[in-house]
């Protein structure tokens, strides 16, 4: 038997299954059809083995040169960096990096140690202003409480003068 004719019983096997409603699915003998792959297996000409190794083979020759070639290129850029690390260029950036660095912390520290003399002597002005003024107006809120106080008592007086006079008035009403 060739390889065609065993394709072509496993084709029979699957058409020759029993159907299962609804779902589109043919229940074959399984020893049947192992059997059948087995066979074919089996009658596959040795190139075909051959080829399959070879094909084996080149994935993994492909997957080891591939790792290879990453090795070589991570040792490649490893060795770059460090070139470029030793370059003069690189240190004298760093040097002026580290300058650039230095000048801003001093300039940061110039500039808190000025806002907070700054604030200093806003509040010891404002301390000044409120102690030469304070007790001013200290001074004029009370007497401004005084009038608004002799005012109001002035007022109750003659609202309470007005409601005798209206309860006066009432009880001479009987």
């Amino acid at each position: 038997m060739d390889i065609i004719k065993l394709l072509e019983l496993l084709e029979e096997i699957i058409d020759t299954g029993t159907k299962m409603p609804l779902t589109g699915k043919v229940l074959i003998d399984k020893e049947e059809a192992l059997n059948t792959v087995e066979q074919i297996v089996n009658y596959l000409p040795d190139e075909f083995k051959k080829a399959q190794w070879v094909c084996e083979e080149k994935e993994r020759l492909l997957k080891e040169a591939r790792e290879e070639a990453e090795n070589i290129k991570k040792e490649n850029i490893n060795y770059v960096k460090k070139q470029v690390e030793n370059h003069d260029i690189v240190k004298e950036a760093k040097i002026m990096a580290d300058d650039i660095l230095k000048s801003a912390k001093e300039d940061a520290k110039t500039m808190r140690l000025g806002a907070r003399d700054y604030a200093d002597e806003v509040l010891s002005q404002l301390e000044k202003e409120i102690s030469l003024h304070g007790e001013e107006m200290v001074n004029s809120v009370k007497q401004q409480v005084e009038t608004f106080v002799n005012g109001l008592e002035g007022n109750v007086s003659d609202d309470l003068k007005t409601i005798r006079e209206n309860i006066k008035e009432l009880r001479n009403y009987k």
